[in-house]
């Protein structure tokens, strides 16, 4: 099936043969659907704390105890070019001719491209587009008369102007402030100043990224680090990686054979976000934020914002120190019935984690054995908000192989929609996941899990693409915040909608969480 120029391809990229079989077999096979017991909701798989509780964990975050290294990772790879869809296909539709005047303003409410046009003022990138334009900075107001919307949209899009199409989200410029425009990274700076430094006032962060895009990341993070360390009284610790092309998947033709580019080569695709947990395996801290590039707020609205990311890594700092506690003993030898009896307690109201039947029967030994491997996992917290209709994946109640039920975050393209039980299942969920997590992963002893252990391998996924007007079949591996992290301890806290702000098309940052 592969021929020598196809391994050496595969070697040259880190992969090798028995991983690519692996791939192959999970299109013929396809991935078995998720099974869902029930939505996890407030009192049943979702924390909801009370006031005090809320402060209590923000202020114990605050202190952080035990000294704990914190790091904010932000996965940032890709173009933006999805943010420009509309756009793309007006340009497409209308080439270049003018827009008439009555259709504007007929449709200048309702049409996507012309709310766009219509606020061109109120983006944070407007004096950067205005200058794109000669002989002057009101000829854009001309052209935007004159209904030549085309022409503003490829001074935006391309690189006779802007060139926004080909920039990465986290090089976009998002907010407006009196001293100039924030793109999206330097609100990533802005907040990890504020939850993610140590006593030291060191601010960790990572960025994946995309490679074409570090050279200009770089210039632009020079740019303004000074400015910002000096502002917010921090030294920032700034590191990134790329998805490494070994978690790449093959791509195949709708008879499940390798599909192959013109020229014969095989094509290899980028296998989603789930890849990521190979850069997540690498970073040494002990708090890990994790947050996307897009979710992000202007200064007035980030104290709230705050105020529940220091509540999620409380949380996170309770649970962890009571699990640490509980496995050194256990080292030790030094459990009692007492203590496996206040660990059940824990483990049943803090984890929301059920013991098999017949547990209680067990000896000391055995129990303290099944706990030790029960605890000994890598643990998120992750922030669940009201489903106002936003995409996300949500939190369920999920049953394994044992039939034992544990809490995951699964998306719509992982249940069988064909069945009318776990459909309804899946509607009746009353929260979703804003990429709002805090992980822990080294063990107590300070060693780091190695991640990959922890994953569901039967829960990636197929979608059918197209390469060259031929239909393919290509594989995400499990994503990071589903099957990538099925094995970890997983809790769930109900946050607010204020901590949910995504930009995923060009005309959500007009919205007012977007408006400075």
């Amino acid at each position: 099936m592969f021929s020598t120029e196809d391994i050496d391809r595969m070697k040259l990229k880190g992969m090798n043969i028995p991983r690519i079989e692996k791939q192959l077999e999970h299109f013929r096979s396809g991935f078995p659907p998720i099974q869902l017991a029930r939505a996890a909701t407030p009192g049943d798989g979702i924390m909801s704390l009370t006031p005090d509780e809320k402060k209590a964990y923000q202020e114990l975050f605050d202190k952080n105890p035990g000294k704990s290294v914190i790091l904010k990772f932000v996965p940032a790879s890709g173009a933006a070019s999805r943010m420009f869809k509309q756009l793309f296909e007006f340009i497409e539709k209308q080439g270049d001719h003018p827009v008439p005047d009555d259709v504007y303003f007929r449709l200048r409410t309702t049409n996507p491209v012309f709310q766009f046009i219509d606020n061109l003022e109120k983006f944070a990138f407007f004096d950067d587009l205005k200058h794109t334009f000669r002989p002057d900075d009101r000829e854009i107001f001309h052209v935007r008369e004159r209904g030549n919307f085309t022409s503003i949209i490829k001074h935006l899009l391309f690189n006779e102007g802007l060139g926004y199409a080909s920039l990465p989200k986290a090089l976009l410029k998002f907010h407006s402030y009196p001293d100039g425009a924030r793109v999206a990274a330097e609100e990533h700076l802005v907040e990890a100043a504020t939850y993610a430094k140590d006593q030291n006032n060191l601010a960790n962060l990572h960025f994946t990224l995309s490679p074409e895009h570090i050279g200009i990341f770089e210039d632009r993070i020079s740019f303004v680090l000074d400015k910002y360390e000096r502002t917010f009284n921090v030294k920032f610790n700034i590191s990134h990686s790329i998805q490494k092309p070994s978690t790449d998947t093959i791509a195949v033709d709708l008879d499940n054979q390798p599909f192959r580019n013109p020229d014969g080569t095989l094509l290899f695709r980028p296998a989603g976000h789930g890849a990521l947990l190979e850069n997540l395996n690498e970073i040494d801290a002990d708090i890990i934020f994790i947050k996307n590039i897009d979710n992000i707020v202007p200064d007035r609205l980030k104290p709230e914002t705050y105020n529940y990311k220091k509540l999620i890594g409380g949380y996170l700092m309770m649970l962890r120190n009571e699990i640490f506690n509980f496995m050194d003993k256990m080292e030790r030898q030094l459990v009692n019935a007492d203590d496996i009896h206040l660990m059940n307690e824990f483990v049943k109201t803090k984890l929301l984690i059920s013991f098999p039947e017949g547990f209680n029967e067990l000896p000391l030994e055995q129990k303290t054995s099944f706990l030790k491997e029960l605890l000994n996992r890598p643990m998120r917290v992750c922030g669940m908000v009201k489903n106002e209709g936003e995409p996300g994946g949500g939190p369920f109640w999920v049953y394994d192989n044992a039939g034992q039920t544990s809490l995951q975050i699964i998306e719509s393209s992982q249940v069988d929609m064909k069945d009318a039980s776990q459909k309804m299942i899946l509607d009746s969920s009353t929260h979703f996941n804003p990429v709002d997590l805090v992980c822990s992963i080294k063990d107590h002893r300070g060693t780091h899990f190695n991640l990959a252990d922890f994953v569901d391998e039967q829960t990636g996924f197929i979608s059918v693409k197209s390469s060259g007007g031929k239909n393919l079949k290509a594989q995400e591996v499990p994503g990071l915040w589903n099957g990538a992290m099925a094995g970890w301890i997983t809790v769930f806290v109900e946050v607010p909608i204020i901590t949910f702000n995504p930009v995923k098309t060009i005309n959500d940052l007009l919205r007012n969480e977007h408006q400075s």
